[in-house]
C-alpha cells in the first residue's frame, strides 16, 4: 500500500515538473521581443564620447581658502568647469562645525562677506547670494553644480551659511587663477 502511494506520488511529480518546464519554455518564446542592437562601430564611438565627457579634465577658474565666521571653517573652495558645466568644489581639507541646522552652500556677491556683516552671526541679506544646495557633509571633498542661470562674474565668494538662523559659518574669497 505504501509503495503504491510512493509510485503514484512520483509519477504525478514527474508530470507536474514536465508540464511546468514546457509552459515556461512556451512563455519565454511568446514574450520574447526583438532587441535593437547598435552596430559595433557606432557603439565604440558612443562609448568613446561618453568616456571623453566623463574624463574631461576640470579647469579651475577661481579659488580661495575659507575664513571662519560664526564657527570654525577651513579648507579651499574652487569654481571649476568641466565638460561645459560649472561646479563649486570643496577640497579634502574642508571642515566646518556640525552645530547648525539647515547648512547650505551659496555664492555671495561680496568679496569680503565677513567684513561686510556684523559678528557674531555675520547675517546675510536676501538678494546678495545664489543658493547652490544643502551642505552634503561637514568635512571632506564635495562638489556642487552651479546652475547655468548664475552669472559667475557677479559672485565673489563661496559661503557656508546656516539659513535657519542667518549665520555665516565661513566664507572663501574666490580669486581668479
Amino acid at each position: 500500500m505504501k509503495l503504491k502511494r510512493w509510485v503514484t506520488f512520483g509519477l504525478v511529480s514527474l508530470m507536474l515538473v514536465g508540464c511546468a518546464g514546457e509552459a515556461a519554455k512556451q512563455q519565454t518564446t511568446e514574450n520574447s521581443t526583438p532587441v535593437a542592437t547598435t552596430p559595433p562601430a557606432q557603439s565604440a564611438q558612443s562609448e568613446s564620447i561618453a568616456q571623453s565627457t566623463n574624463t574631461a579634465k576640470p579647469t579651475t577658474v577661481r579659488s580661495g581658502s575659507f575664513a571662519p565666521g560664526e564657527h570654525p571653517t577651513q579648507g579651499v573652495a574652487r569654481i571649476i568647469t568641466q565638460a561645459g558645466k560649472a561646479f563649486l568644489e570643496l577640497d579634502e581639507a574642508f571642515k566646518t562645525s556640525d552645530m547648525g541646522p539647515d547648512l547650505v552652500v551659496i555664492l555671495h556677491r561680496s568679496s569680503d562677506v565677513l567684513g561686510s556683516t556684523k559678528p557674531p552671526a555675520y547675517p546675510l541679506k536676501e538678494g546678495d547670494y545664489a543658493l547652490l544646495a544643502p551642505l552634503q557633509k561637514f568635512s571632506g571633498a564635495q562638489r556642487y553644480a552651479i546652475p547655468t542661470n548664475v552669472n559667475l562674474t557677479e559672485y565673489e565668494s563661496a559661503v557656508i551659511w546656516c539659513r535657519k538662523f542667518n549665520a555665516t559659518f565661513g566664507a572663501a574669497k574666490l580669486a581668479s587663477q
